[in-house]
């Protein structure tokens, strides 16, 4: 599983020209799934994506969750993180989820995300879609669940 996180002030999702989702400040995750991946996978992602220490305290320093500053969350399923460009100019996705269980695990990440965050606007499962965001900072970190269990392949 890997995650794109951009800490945003405002983010907004449209697939075929009707808005899907937006946020005000908070985080727009772009997460991408593989056939390897599980729910407690998804689990160890998403308590470290809810705990990550990118807001900004009263002293200027990231110190800060997405609870402790109220954030939104827009969580859009992204299968071309999963691209191999080793080879040729036309990117492989044969490690990318399977359509089916890619939806099942991204609704269960929507699912596990609501628990702890009040607001959790999303996108349509495998529509294209036009994202668009006030990347504030800029801030981008990126989380892959082989580097956080120690499954590198």
């Amino acid at each position: 599983m890997r995650f794109v996180i951009q800490r945003v002030s405002q983010a907004r999702v449209a697939a075929e020209g009707e808005s899907v989702g937006e946020i005000s400040a908070g985080l727009l995750v772009l997460a991408g799934i593989c056939d390897t991946d599980t729910q407690e996978i998804a689990d160890r992602m998403i308590h470290k994506l809810l705990h990550l220490r990118i807001f900004s305290d009263e002293n200027g320093k990231t110190n800060l969750d997405i609870g402790a500053v109220n954030g939104e969350l827009l969580i859009i399923s992204q299968f071309t993180l999963y691209a191999d460009c080793r080879k040729g100019n036309r990117p492989s996705f044969i490690r990318a989820g399977r359509p089916d269980f890619a939806n099942e695990m991204y609704e269960y990440i929507l699912r596990k995300c609501r628990e702890e965050i009040p607001h959790v606007a999303h996108g349509v499962f495998g529509a294209h879609m036009e994202v668009s965001l006030v990347n504030d900072g800029p801030f981008t970190v990126t989380l892959d669940s082989d580097e956080l269990t120690g499954n590198m392949p």
